[in-house]
């Protein structure tokens, strides 16, 4: 799959006829995408948790309540102990997975240490777990009309609140009314 057939640094955008949650008015955000299968993180998810929370367990001390207070997302059904941080600013941490030029992935814990310090990106999306595709489901899925996709834009992922991001990355692909959105796939 080249580059620019990747649906990386894109939204995938729940239709209605996905009810289960943690998807249901899913928006995830593809941090890898190719002939192997998908990455993504939810969004839009809130867990009961926050990072305050996250750093205790890791015994990390966190003197500044708005870093302790930050929301921890849930990422997907994956891997729920690991956690994921999302952000633009390219740092130098252990584990960083840089998806394109302007956003990367972090899992590694020195990028908790910073942010716990103050240190950190300035704007990040923390969650626990993510959600992954296997070879070719996810196009299928596309297909069928279980997905919008539409470039990642970080006025959602960082000033939007959590519980109306579904509704504008809806918003942004132009629909203007997602109660309006069919809740079943059609072909022409």
């Amino acid at each position: 799959m080249s580059i620019a057939n990747t649906f990386a640094g894109q939204f995938l955008i729940a239709m209605p006829s996905i009810a289960e949650p943690p998807f249901a008015r899913g928006v995830a955000f593809l941090c890898q995408h190719g002939e192997d299968g998908a990455v993504g993180l939810l969004i839009n998810q809130i867990s009961e948790y926050r990072l305050g929370d996250v750093l205790a367990q890791m015994k990390l001390p966190c003197e500044d309540m708005e870093i302790a207070e930050h929301p921890v997302l849930i990422g997907g059904p994956v891997q729920q102990e690991r956690g994921f941080v999302l952000h633009r600013e390219h740092g130098h941490w252990d584990s960083s997975y840089r998806i394109n030029d302007d956003w990367s992935v972090t899992t590694s814990r020195d990028i908790l240490v910073a942010m716990a310090r103050g240190d950190g990106p300035r704007r990040a999306v923390v969650t626990l777990g993510y959600a992954g595709w296997e070879a070719g489901q996810l196009e299928q899925e596309v297909m069928e009309n279980a997905w919008l996709t539409t470039r990642a834009d970080e006025r959602i992922v960082f000033d939007t609140p959590i519980e109306e991001r579904w509704f504008e990355a809806t918003r942004k692909m132009g629909v203007r009314d997602p109660s309006q959105l069919a809740g079943y796939a059609g072909h022409a």
